[in-house]
């Protein structure tokens, strides 16, 4: 009986010659750890808490911006389509996590922001996700991660200079 357990693992970027192009490989092992990640606080977050990544995700926004955003920067922000920040809010609003109030000097515009219950709901689960994050990384050393957060900083420095 063969232990599994010293098979190599062999995913996509790894069944990837030298012939192929590095920045491919790079692409796709940053897609797939992202991937791996952002699935596992999705079902952590459901599990917890009952919420999903993206309320999860618009009430840090809002957490960072005391006096609210527009739903417009909400969505920018976290790049999705005005009517998914609308029917997000909604369900928050609703559940007396965040309130709209109409932005005064704009009539067709509206600010959101965390109310005293959505604030206290977003500082528990955020103070348990940085917790999960910690655990999922932890297979990285400090260095490594300085490393990586340079590296990645000077390629989104790239990316934006490119926009």
């Amino acid at each position: 009986m063969s232990d599994k357990s010293e098979a190599p693992v062999v995913d996509v970027e790894t069944r990837l010659t030298d012939d192929h192009h590095q920045s491919l490989k790079l692409w796709l092992r940053m897609l797939s750890c992202t991937t791996l990640i952002e699935t596992e606080i999705r079902s952590r977050l459901r599990a917890e808490f009952g919420i999903t990544l993206p309320r999860f995700d618009l009430m840090a926004q809002l957490d960072r911006h005391p006096d609210g955003l527009r739903m417009g920067e909400l969505s920018k922000r976290l790049m999705v389509t005005g009517g998914n920040v609308t029917g997000i809010t909604d369900q928050l609003e609703q559940e007396g996590l965040v309130v709209r109030a109409p932005v005064p000097d704009d009539r067709r515009a509206y600010s959101v922001m965390l109310t005293p219950a959505g604030r206290r709901a977003f500082t528990s689960m955020a103070s348990v996700h940085e917790g999960w994050i910690t655990e999922l990384l932890d297979g990285l050393g400090g260095q490594e991660k300085s490393t990586l957060i340079a590296l990645l900083s000077k390629m989104k420095q790239r990316l934006n200079d490119n926009e």
